[in-house]
């Protein structure tokens, strides 16, 4: 491979870390790069889209690692680096030219389980083609209630993914707050909320049609997953843990989204 050979050429160590499929172990879910990364790494070069980018970010939600994307996807807004300037890249990360970013990440305990997200947590359906009935508590204090085919609880960084395609609004990833979005409500007065990075979100499921019992599934930036039904709920906030980015490039969100819009 390209990179390890131009790394291990200028004198650095390179470990290779192949994903896999992320299974709920031990009360969370397990990591889903199966291989060891070292705890001296120096930051994490992620080869793909934005999709690995976010497996990449929950796998060292434990470990204070930077990661850099090198983008073989089409649409990247986390992996800046496409694959033409990736010796430019590796030259200018080598030589610490460059600037590092701090992104939010969100916490969700459900079920004896719990787990990380760098964009979003989508609570949906799990098989069934109903909507569903569920309840949702701010710090411990009742919102409203909802008849949707989900909700979406994102970071300013996953505004641009799930929550955008669901009606949310569009934040600079560098801010500090938590985003609800309904995904297909059936109700007209339902809208996006955006709310203060230190709340609490709670939200419990209902019973469904005739009483019957509901079955959902919480993802974890579309990965991990747990499973829950009717009487369970979840609860959401911001997390201690953060992702760190290296960016190379000094272009604004705007310019970035902009570019994004017209391909």
């Amino acid at each position: 491979m390209h990179i390890k050979d131009y790394l291990e050429k200028h004198g650095k160590r390179c470990d290779i870390a192949e994903s896999g499929i992320g299974q709920v172990k031990e009360h969370r879910v397990e990591r889903d790069f199966l291989s060891e990364i070292p705890a001296d790494a120096d930051c994490v070069i992620v080869l793909g889209g934005d999709g690995t980018m976010l497996q990449a970010a929950r796998s060292t939600a434990y470990q204070d690692i930077p990661l850099i994307g090198v983008n073989l996807g089409t649409l990247g807004y986390l992996a800046e680096v496409e694959k033409t300037g990736v010796d430019d890249a590796l030259r200018r990360l080598l030589a610490g030219d460059y600037e590092t970013e701090e992104r939010m990440m969100l916490f969700g305990d459900a079920c004896d389980k719990h787990d990380y997200a760098l964009n979003d947590i989508v609570i949906t359906r799990r098989s069934a083609m109903t909507t569903i009935n569920f309840d949702i508590y701010v710090n411990d204090l009742f919102l409203c209630n909802y008849h949707a085919d989900g909700i979406v609880i994102s970071t300013p960084t996953g505004s641009t993914g799930y929550s955008m395609s669901a009606g949310g609004p569009i934040v600079e990833p560098s801010a500090n707050m938590i985003l609800v979005t309904p995904i297909c409500p059936h109700t007209l007065n339902s809208r996006s909320m955006v709310l203060s990075a230190d709340t609490k979100i709670r939200i419990v499921i209902k019973e469904g049609r005739a009483e019957s019992n509901q079955e959902v599934v919480a993802y974890f930036d579309g990965s991990g997953r747990i499973d829950m039904n009717t009487g369970d709920s979840i609860v959401i906030e911001k997390s201690n843990k953060i992702t760190k980015i290296i960016k190379l490039n000094r272009v604004s969100f705007l310019e970035v989204l902009g570019k994004k819009f017209d391909k």
